[in-house]
């Protein structure tokens, strides 16, 4: 059901963490590395009538976490998403810098219980989406799945394919990503300042969605394997290596929705990951969002809602 020539407005909350880890047996007692942002909860006001479609949104609080404990995060972001008939892409930019290192106490004489972390202000990480998406039915629209300018009157599922091109990784400057003390003799890349890749291909996956009187629920799962190009950066040195990663991908919006309002819970789950033998570094991008919004009418007689056959 298609509430296209409706002006639609909305407000919705959200959170967007880039928390990564390192693995590597460093010692008997430390095997791994957690990093994580402050990130700050965003407010988004938007708008929609027909063509018309545009949201703004700004941060609410100025750190999520305690600043001393986890310091602070400067964070900018950038996407856009289009649909059309079997089709719908998207292009996503997120640059986060200023991490902590949560609880390097354990191998930091220099920290205590009070303070447990290293806070690492020039530690950032990138993550550089485009994906193409094809479902095998038309009626499968994201409108109806995102839940502002649609929403869903019946059953949908359908197969689909995923085309995606990535470039993400994590960037210390000149200085190293892992703290010194763990440094490994043997293995030069526990040295590295810098870990990216670049990775492209095809996924596969699964859509659904379905709706109980005025509950919906809808998303898509794919799992699949992407061709990878990856790299570390050492003060006097530049490695790449080639090979195949896993790639997962995970949306899913559910909530109340009415012709007049609607209110929806959002999540949307990337993983990302580069392995040099027993080295690997992942990093976990994930939103979480609620959303409320009304619908108000046009003038009667005005057609108003378009709904396809099932």
């Amino acid at each position: 059901m298609d509430f296209n020539r409706h002006h639609v407005l909305s407000l919705d909350l959200g959170i967007s963490p880039a928390p990564f880890n390192i693995r590597y047996p460093f010692t008997e007692e430390v095997d791994i590395l957690r990093y994580k942002n402050n990130f700050k909860p965003i407010l988004g006001i938007a708008y929609a009538y027909r063509w018309v479609n545009f949201r703004l949104a700004f941060p609410v609080m100025s750190a999520f976490r305690n600043k001393a404990r986890y310091g602070t995060t400067e964070h900018f972001s950038l996407g856009f998403d289009y649909a059309f008939q079997h089709l719908y892409s998207d292009f996503d930019f997120r640059l986060n810098v200023g991490y902590a290192l949560k609880d390097a106490v354990l191998f930091d004489t220099t920290l205590n219980d009070e303070y447990p972390n290293a806070l690492i202000p020039t530690l950032g990480s990138v993550n550089l989406s485009a994906n193409l998406w094809y479902f095998n039915r038309e009626d499968f629209e994201m409108n109806a799945l995102q839940g502002k300018r649609a929403h869903f009157i019946g059953e949908v599922r359908t197969w689909y394919l995923k085309g995606t091109i990535n470039f993400f990784g994590i960037s210390n400057g000149v200085d190293p990503l892992i703290p010194q003390m763990l440094h490994d003799i043997e293995n030069s890349k526990t040295k590295s300042s810098v870990f990216s890749s670049l990775d492209f291909g095809v996924i596969p996956g699964y859509a659904y969605a379905n709706r109980f009187k005025n509950w919906q629920f809808s998303g898509w799962m794919g799992l699949g394997p992407v061709i990878q190009t990856k790299f570390f950066a050492l003060s006097d040195k530049l490695g790449g290596f080639i090979g195949l990663a896993p790639r997962y991908d995970i949306r899913f919006v559910g909530g109340y929705s009415t012709e007049k309002y609607f209110l929806f819970l959002a999540a949307h789950f990337d993983n990302k990951s580069i392995y040099f033998q027993k080295l690997g570094y992942n990093q976990y991008f994930y939103t979480l969002r609620i959303m409320v919004g009304t619908r108000i009418a046009p003038k009667k007689g005005a057609a108003s809602i378009h709904q396809k056959p099932q």
